[in-house]
């Protein structure tokens, strides 16, 4: 639970689904983890469907990745410090 004063070093719950064609999971990892900072990764799937789940500060960055590499859906992108408050948002 987070208190008044404390600080998440990664706020954004962010995940999405990626469509596409010749998809790639273990690169799309490796980028996520060359090029975003961030913790909480999952990128699993096949050649066609690949689901991410990452905590970041710049969720934008992460969902125009995405968008490069197919069509992307069911995105969410959460505030964990004001989930982990109660507020909504």
């Amino acid at each position: 639970m987070y208190e008044e004063g404390e600080s998440t070093e990664f706020r954004y719950d962010t995940q999405l689904l990626i469509e596409g064609k010749g998809l790639d999971e273990d690169k799309i990892k490796e980028h996520f983890l060359t090029a975003f900072e961030g913790d909480c990764l999952l990128a699993v799937g096949d050649d066609e469907l690949i689901k991410i789940h990452f905590h970041t500060n710049e969720p934008w960055k992460v969902l125009e990745y995405c968008a490069s590499l197919g069509e992307i859906y069911d995105i969410v992108v959460e505030d964990m410090v004001r989930q982990s408050q109660g507020l909504q948002g």
